[in-house]
């Protein structure tokens, strides 16, 4: 059996898979790889770790402990601002499940999610539009 053309992976570049346009201003927190954040600084007009006033947030979240950072997160995003939880694939540490209950339970609402590396995923989350 072959797979269909929709089941292949996306070839598309990661910054354009997460939406990272030119110009945006980016926040990351927590440890991310070195060509990423390269990549993300040669491309975004700022990259910080002060969410405040950002159009993507990044979380790395390794654990369940740093999902604690959510709610907070969720509360000083921009209205129309998104955050990418970024955490390990198949780890017992944090499961997709957690994730997303932790962006659902801050009032936010998943609406993606990409393949980061061979190690990660990351799920893309908003604020429900009638929120806005």
């Amino acid at each position: 059996m072959t797979a269909s053309p929709d089941d292949q992976p996306s070839t598309r570049p990661l910054l354009d898979k997460l939406g990272v346009r030119p110009g945006m201003r980016v926040a990351t927190l927590g440890v991310f790889a070195a060509d990423f954040l390269t990549r993300l600084r040669s491309r975004a007009a700022m990259v910080t770790d002060d969410p405040a006033s950002c159009d993507i947030v990044f979380l790395a979240a390794e654990d369940r402990a740093q999902l604690a950072q959510v709610a907070r997160l969720a509360a000083s995003l921009r209205r129309d601002a998104a955050l990418w939880i970024v955490r390990p694939r198949a780890s017992s540490a944090i499961s997709e499940r957690e994730t997303l209950a932790a962006g659902l339970e801050a009032g936010l609402v998943d609406v993606k999610v990409v393949h980061f590396s061979e190690t990660h995923s990351a799920a893309k989350f908003v604020v429900r539009l009638r929120n806005r």
